[in-house]
């Protein structure tokens, strides 16, 4: 047998079996072995070599046993390589195929054997099962004659309860002959059954007539028509919803007569009486005929849901006709009424009256709707009212009657008011018509009621918040009228407590229409930009507030420019114009304090309202320049007294956390003025202990910085050059100083101080000041910005100067001010060596 007589996965495993492998020993196995690494490792120290003789017999009697086991390795090898041997395998495995071969064509033999002997057997079985299935259909045509037979004999004497019965056996017996079609004779009994059905349909169309028109001359019983509906039943659902659609459209004849849209009863006022028609047309179908029809047809549902497609388009076409001269009040009564009309039937049938309509047999195309959504389209109507409601009540309140209105509201004494009226009615009116419009519709039209709120609240705080804090402006007297600054303090922190008010109650709205409005509006409901809008607001009344802090404080600074700080001799306690400036800030903060509802936006006015004082008295001490030794001295006893104001500031806020920021704060930025001050005050002879003194108080090599501190101690000329000498010897050699300190952002020439208003009585918006020059444009330092909640520092040295963008700004005005300070000095010589020359 050859081996191409196998198949090909016994020769793969024959081939695999033979196959011997190499050992995979190499010389690579020996790649790795260092004799320095063995002799080290049996000879680890001197000791060990005493033992030579004993480690050389051990390798002898190692190598020996090594070559022992390669001869007898030699010696299997040679004889697996045995020619003899390997033709004794091969001959082995060739027997080993043949008799493999025997078995397979003794198998196939077997097979054929085994056929022979069960093919007449699969004859009779098959023969067995034919005539089972011939017996069985005999069987079963022979039931479906008698049945047809029984059936005609039935449909002649028209007995519906047994037509029923003896249909469905018919029915269900033809299910099976429905694959012998083909066969002539079983055409014959289906043309019979579909004869007979044609029948049967023929006496109930003949017999529902006459019950559905009711005619007395021909009376009907009602069992032949309960019985009817049992053979309408078993003639399946096209044929019951066709009843059902005919008698839905019989009762509703009268209905489509009498409420045609041409006619005064089908207009919109007159849409009571429909419903008050049907309800009656109910109630008499459920007393005389709903006992006929099987309760599972769901007659009264389906009427109901064929007069509310009826009723529907006829509303569609009233509204489109009316829609000219449509008034708000007869849309919301005439969709008040067809909500009562739903929710009844909804209640009486307990289903959702949107469930019911879908039962109408002849709704077709896309998903039936509500009467009431008819109305969607129109509901623009009410919503216009709803605007103009709104201008009505907003009217006293807009524009140029924004402040007569806020300043009414604080005129009554006995009813003190902490938001505006005006706000408090304008939300109260948002939940009325927010009510109104969900249980009217929560589509489309709520969706659009959503965007009447959003115009509003725009409108709200821009026309009468905003606006109602504009000013005209005002004469220095009224300025420091303390009457005046209360009226202006008052309206400004009525209008920060009712933007507060709008932005939180705003979310409150949002949310509950989210909680009512559809799905699919849902996600673009949101407030966000109206109440970013009421933020800026309040951003807005912090501002005016700031206004009118600075004009309290504005008299006591003139005075402290007007004081002749150079010519004073002594120190004194603290100033005149230090106790007018804390009083007016203590009676300002005060009234605030009194009238802000929320604290965390009097934490906020805290922080800028001691920036911009701390700015301002700044301002004012760098113009009251010179202020000699004596002069600083008194200006460091003054600051301590405003800096002892600016901490009472926060006494009424809870949370230590929140005081002890702010006092780090304040006590950052008066230190640094504390620091300049004391700087001044130091005696600038001898030179080198002034200069000493500066660097170790101020810290840095400024030459700019270092001229600032002599222009404010009032140093003449010619000394400054001596001193600005020395400065640049000394600083020259100290390394450890920095180029800038706290005095780079410190500006000697800052502009005069405008109390004027910063809100313009002509603009639109109020704009917040800029704290770095002052409410009014003048600025001391001008890296300095209103400070963030917590945080602020006056002296900032990372601030860029006025003028100056960058750091390169700086070191171009140090270079500047050398230039120049190296060319009076040249000046000085040329003019000194004519004098020494003459005195010659």
């Amino acid at each position: 047998m050859s081996a191409s007589a196998l198949s090909p996965e016994v020769v793969s495993s024959i081939q695999r079996i033979l196959t011997v492998e190499e050992p995979k020993e190499s010389i690579e196995v020996l790649s790795d072995f260092t004799p320095i690494d063995t002799l080290n490792t049996l000879f680890p120290d001197e000791e060990s070599l005493s033992q030579l003789e004993e480690v050389q017999k051990n390798l002898v009697e190692e190598q020996e046993k090594i070559q022992a086991e390669i001869n007898a390795l030699r010696k299997e090898l040679q004889k697996d390589q045995d020619p003899g041997r390997m033709q004794l395998i091969q001959e082995l495995i060739s027997e080993l195929l043949s008799q493999m071969n025997r078995i397979r064509e003794k198998a196939t033999e077997s097979e054929a054997i085994v056929q022979n002997i069960t093919r007449e057997i699969q004859v009779l079985d098959l023969a067995k099962k034919n005539l089972t299935t011939s017996v069985t259909a005999l069987k079963r045509l022979q039931l479906l004659a008698n049945a047809l037979s029984q059936l005609e004999v039935l449909v002649e004497a028209k007995s519906y309860a047994e037509i029923s019965q003896s249909l469905a056996a018919v029915k269900e017996i033809s299910s099976f002959f429905r694959s012998y079609m083909s066969i002539p004779q079983i055409m014959v009994l289906f043309q019979r059954i579909q004869g007979l059905q044609g029948q049967i349909r023929s006496h109930l169309d003949h017999d529902f007539d006459i019950f559905f028109l009711q005619d007395p001359n021909k009376p009907i019983s009602r069992d032949i028509i309960r019985d009817a509906c049992l053979t309408v039943n078993t003639m399946g659902s096209d044929v019951r919803n066709h009843f059902v659609d005919r008698y839905c459209s019989m009762e509703l004849k009268e209905y489509r007569r009498i409420f045609r849209s041409t006619d005064e009863a089908g207009q919109l006022d007159n849409i009571a009486r429909r419903f008050a028609w049907f309800r009656r047309q109910l109630a008499h179908h459920e007393e005389d005929s709903s006992d006929v029809f099987p309760e599972d047809w769901e007659v009264g549902q389906q009427l109901c849901a064929r007069f509310s497609e009826i009723t529907r388009d006829d509303l569609k076409a009233a509204l489109t006709k009316a829609a000219p001269s449509l008034t708000v009040a007869l849309l919301l009564e005439s969709l008040q009424t067809t909500l009562d009309f739903e929710s009844a039937i909804s209640t009486k049938y307990r289903l959702p009256f949107v469930d019911i309509v879908r039962k109408s047999c002849t709704a077709s195309g896309g998903q039936p709707d509500k009467i009431s959504s008819v109305f969607d389209a129109h509901m623009g109507i009410f919503i216009d009212a709803q605007d103009k409601a709104l201008v009505d009540m907003l009217s006293s309140s807009r524009g140029a009657k924004s402040r007569p209105s806020l300043e009414e509201s604080l005129s009554d004494a006995e009813n003190p008011v902490t938001v505006l009226p005006s706000s408090t009615e304008l939300f109260y009116f948002y939940g009325q018509n927010l009510e109104q419009c969900t249980k009217l519709s929560n589509g489309k039209p709520l969706f659009d009621l959503y965007n009447l709120h959003k115009k509003w609240l725009k409108i709200f705080a821009e026309d009468v918040l905003v606006a109602s804090m504009k000013s005209k402006p005002k004469t220095e007297r009224e300025r420091r009228s303390m009457d005046g600054r209360s009226a202006e303090i008052r309206n400004a922190c009525i209008a920060l407590n009712t933007a507060d008010y709008c932005q939180s109650t705003s979310l409150e709205l949002e949310e509950k229409i989210k909680e009512r409005i559809q799905e699919e509006y849902r996600e673009k409901i949101t407030f966000q930009a109206e109440r970013d809008l009421f933020l800026s607001v309040i951003s807005t009344a912090i501002t005016v507030l700031l206004r009118e802090l600075e004009n309290a404080s504005e008299y006591a600074l003139l005075a402290m420019q007007r004081l002749q700080w150079g010519n004073q001799d002594q120190v004194s306690g603290q100033s005149q114009y230090a106790t007018d400036l804390v009083q007016a800030v203590d009676s300002a903060v005060g009234l605030i304090r009194d009238h802000i509802q929320q604290k965390k936006y009097l934490r906020n006015f805290y922080d800028k309202a001691s920036s911009l004082l701390i700015t301002r008295f700044t301002n004012s001490l760098v113009k009251s320049r010179p202020l000699k030794e004596t002069g600083a001295e008194q200006l460091l006893i003054d600051l301590q007294v405003l800096k002892a104001s600016l901490l009472r500031f926060p006494q009424s806020l809870e949370g230590s956390s929140l005081n002890t920021s702010y006092v780090r704060t304040v006590t950052k930025s008066t230190t640094q003025l504390e620091t300049l001050l004391k700087v001044v005050n130091s005696p600038d002879d001898p030179p080198q202990g002034f200069i000493s003194n500066y660097t170790l108080l101020i810290g840095d090599s400024s030459f700019s910085n270092f001229q600032k501190v002599l222009d404010l101690k009032g140093t003449p000329r010619q000394q400054q050059n001596k001193l600005l000498d020395t400065f640049l010897t000394m600083t020259s050699t100290m390394t450890d100083l920095e180029p800038t300190s706290f005095l780079s952002s410190l500006d000697m020439d800052p502009p005069a101080t405008a109390a004027s208003s910063v809100l313009s009585p002509n603009s639109s918006v109020a704009s917040l000041p800029n704290l770095v020059s002052g409410v009014g444009g003048g600025g001391v330092f001008s890296g300095i910005v209103t400070p963030p909640l917590g945080t602020g520092n006056l002296f900032d040295s990372s601030s860029p100067r006025s003028g100056s963008g960058t750091g390169e700004g700086k070191v171009l005005s140090d270079l500047r001010r050398l230039v120049n300070f190296a060319v009076r000095r040249e000046k000085e010589k040329e003019k000194e060596v004519p004098k020494s020359g003459s005195g010659s």
